[in-house]
């Protein structure tokens, strides 16, 4: 398998909170998910979350590659809290989380897993690419949005409603993220689908997915088309185009573009 990497941070003077990875048959991308004052829960930071988890899946994924994704993201996660649940608040609503992104191949099938908000585009020989996002949080965050636009922003009551927005993170009938919890590895999309099916795939981060779910730039089958002509790169500077025409805040941009599956 071949993996084209691109990673933007949102700005120069700021760490980018992604993360993205690879091994011959493998390809995994962490969206660290930071809230501020989240500083006073852990000294480590939302990129070292980030990267430590998706160091450690990588790891795993090597090492015990004949479990389950479930199964070595929840060891994953493990590893991580354990690595500093000493010195930080790990169970605290803010300390630092992350969603995630897993393609492996193995068995002459492509298997895939998806926590949170970054997607993941199976490209297929017939041309309906297969996405696999999980939209859980997105679903949630809009059912807040229009109390949050009445209040202002910042007061006591927009910290409430944030505060209500955050308790459904990691429970039942809410939304699920990589934090401190293993179990939260249960709650992840999963499937497979034969490599030979397939002529590609894309794990992006939500500040890439944007230029489809966000701002409609182009549909996934023109996305992948982008990909294989021009590379991610190409996809990350249409979306910090739309980001500035829109006034949008940029967001941290990753993707990892998986071809010649069939070679892993």
């Amino acid at each position: 398998m071949r993996v084209t990497m691109t990673s933007v941070p949102k700005r120069t003077d700021h760490p980018n909170e992604d993360f993205t990875g690879a091994l011959p048959a493998a390809a995994v991308l962490i969206d660290g998910a930071g809230i501020p004052g989240s500083e006073s829960t852990c000294r480590h930071g939302v990129a070292w979350y980030a990267a430590r988890l998706g160091g450690g899946l990588l790891g795993l994924l090597a090492s015990v590659g004949d479990r389950g994704l479930p199964a070595l993201l929840a060891e994953a996660i493990e590893q991580v809290t354990d690595a500093h649940r000493d010195t930080c608040d790990v169970a605290d609503p803010i300390s630092p989380s992350a969603t995630v992104a897993v393609l492996r191949l193995s068995g002459g099938l492509a298997e895939y897993l998806v926590l949170g908000d970054s997607v993941l585009v199976l490209d297929r020989a017939d041309g309906t690419p297969l996405v696999v996002s999980d939209p859980r949080e997105v679903i949630i965050s809009r059912s807040y949005e229009p109390a949050l636009a009445a209040a202002a922003r910042g007061g006591d009551e927009y910290q409430r409603i944030l505060r209500d927005l955050r308790a459904n993170r990691n429970q039942p009938g809410g939304f699920w993220l990589a934090k401190d919890d293993p179990g939260a590895a249960d709650e992840a999309i999963t499937g497979s689908c034969p490599i030979a099916e397939l002529t590609g795939a894309v794990l992006l981060s939500n500040g890439a997915s944007r230029i489809e779910d966000r701002f409609g730039l182009a549909g996934w089958p023109e996305v992948m088309a982008v990909l294989a002509s021009s590379g991610p790169g190409e996809i990350i500077r249409r979306v910090r185009q739309a980001e500035a025409r829109d006034g949008v805040a940029a967001d941290d941009a990753t993707i990892a573009y998986c071809t010649d599956l069939g070679a892993a």
